[in-house]
């Protein structure tokens, strides 16, 4: 099953914009799914597992390398537009 997931990242810091470019970085390198990045959030598409699997890598990263972070994400079953 496909997915799309919305995911922004709000660092609770002063040097906030490491943190962003650092999880959007980590995600692009996850081969198997579509990272699409704007000014507002990051857009991930691709196989469930793949996907699911790629955030809780990297969300788990940015919990153990900043102090306080805040992630926003929206999950989509069946995405539109792929």
């Amino acid at each position: 099953m496909r997915v799309a997931v919305d995911i922004s990242l709000y660092p609770l810091a002063d040097d906030f914009i490491p943190p962003i470019q650092d999880v959007i970085r980590r995600l692009n390198t996850h081969a198997s799914i579509e990272v699409v990045t704007n000014p507002m959030s990051t857009q991930l598409r691709g196989e469930y597992d793949d996907v699911m699997a790629a955030l809780n890598q990297e969300v788990k990263t940015s919990f153990e390398n900043s102090p306080k972070v805040v992630f926003a994400i929206k999950i989509l079953n069946n995405p539109i537009s792929d």
